[in-house]
């Protein structure tokens, strides 16, 4: 990181290790502390001008104290001598006021990451803001240039982000990481007789040279775009659907909630108890894989120093386990997970049928590319979301529909997966191809 001090490691090793003494000094009886910096470019441009050129630099620091079970927090943005004394100063006077609570502390000693694994996560961007801007006009151009249906755009945008993190605790832990991530995108929209559509494309990595060519972005959000011409409106009825992909991570997103700790203990969670159970498919296997070199959900040790590992969340259709953190697992009389600050690298394994062999297994149905609204209860399971996408006959895209709502709940559309694509969206924390449903509802007209 240019010019940055994360990039000095012991020094900020150092303020943590005192913030943890002065915490010490104050009276706690254990305590944990962070710092975080980051650095970024982001560049976008709309109708061949320059529209945007934002630089980023961010700081924060935080600690956390125990008076015995009672627990205060307090951060700030200022590194100085006397302002670090203070926000010590502050959590400790939130502590002495807070309630006991026997589930409050650190996570446990013997769970601490003993080896800091080098996942290869650091590849800075030596890009400049003109060089950007080029960059971003390839992209906007070969969009805008892709079809003469295309008569706007939302612009295209290049960034470029550096970041770096040092945690420790009175457990003696101390651990630190630096990592990247660098996107291009694109958005534009067309229009016929019928009206407009929009629709994008980006690509994403942690290292500069692994991101889509920024013309081949342009043309394939062009070409998203210009599909979505025309779409109609489908009657009621169940039928089998297909989300791609770049939508599909979502279905995992809401399976994550499910058994993350603070649902479960909560009791606010349709797979409460579930545990050992079949909650998919057999065959269907779901696992972590946090130490993936340069994948962007890798972390060697998770917000509370402690271990990641890979581990299995679903084996043959059955749940093998929580997404626990050391609170959460107290609450449950469990052990952490190593899931502090959430899942790393959720890798939902699929077949070798890419999209097109998914449309021809599922023969008439809908393939859903655009998920509408917000309509998902965790306690009861119960799914309604407005969506875009494309109606299919005979294993064929037949035309692109619109203003309408799948509608099921999660238990049963989990049980109903019938494939997995290995058209694996790699672009996030969520790894998984495109995910045939066997029938949900379909309402439009």
């Amino acid at each position: 990181m240019k010019d940055s001090a994360i990039n000095d490691t012991d020094r900020i090793k150092q303020m943590v290790s005192d913030l943890l003494a002065e915490a010490k000094r104050q009276g706690a009886s254990s305590a944990e502390a962070g710092i975080s910096m980051s650095e970024g470019l982001s560049v976008t441009v709309r109708m061949g001008d320059v529209e945007t050129v934002e630089h980023t630099r961010d700081k924060g620091l935080g600690v956390t104290v125990y008076f015995g079970h009672r627990k205060g927090s307090a951060s700030t943005t200022d590194f100085g001598v006397e302002a670090v004394r203070e926000t010590v100063e502050a959590a400790c006077r939130i502590a002495r006021h807070t309630a006991e609570d026997d589930c409050a502390g650190l996570a446990d000693a013997d769970r601490m990451a003993r080896e800091i694994p080098d996942l290869d996560l650091h590849h800075p961007w030596d890009l400049e803001p003109d060089a950007a801007v080029e960059l971003a006009l390839v992209a906007e151009d070969a969009a805008r240039g892709c079809d003469q249906r295309i008569t706007n755009s939302e612009g295209a945008t290049v960034a470029r982000h550096e970041g770096g993190q040092v945690y420790g605790n009175s457990h003696g832990f101390l651990g630190a990481f630096r990592g990247t991530r660098h996107s291009l995108s694109c958005a534009v929209i067309a229009e016929d007789e019928s009206g407009m559509q929009r629709d994008d494309w980006y690509t994403s990595g942690r290292v500069p040279g692994d991101l889509e060519p920024a013309a081949a972005v342009g043309k394939m959000a062009a070409q998203r775009t210009v599909q979505r011409l025309s779409p109609r409106k489908l009657g009621t009825s169940t039928v089998p659907v297909i989300y791609a992909a770049e939508v599909a991570t979502g279905l995992f997103g809401h399976f994550i909630a499910a058994i993350r700790g603070g649902n479960l203990y909560r009791k606010a969670s349709f797979l409460l108890d579930s545990l050992g159970k079949p909650v998919f498919p057999e065959g269907m296997h779901i696992h972590e894989q946090p130490h993936l070199p340069r994948a962007l959900g890798s972390a060697p040790f998770d917000g509370e120093g402690v271990a990641t590992t890979a581990r299995d969340l679903v084996a043959d259709g059955v749940l093998q386990g929580y997404v626990l953190n050391s609170y959460s697992a107290r609450k449950l009389g469990m052990q952490t997970t190593g899931n502090a600050g959430g899942v790393r690298n959720l890798t939902v394994d699929g077949g070798e049928q890419d999209l097109a062999a998914l449309l021809k297994s599922m023969g008439s149905g809908l393939l859903v590319t655009e998920l509408i609204g917000m309509g998902v209860n965790t306690v009861t399971g119960d799914y309604s979301r407005g969506v875009a996408g494309f109606w299919v006959e005979q294993g064929e895209i037949q035309y692109p529909v619109q203003e309408i709502t799948v509608a099921g709940n999660l238990r049963d559309m989990f049980m109903g997966i019938r494939a997995v694509g290995g058209d694996v969206e790699r672009r996030g924390n969520i790894r998984t191809g495109s995910v045939l449903i066997e029938g949900m509802t379909v309402a439009g007209d």
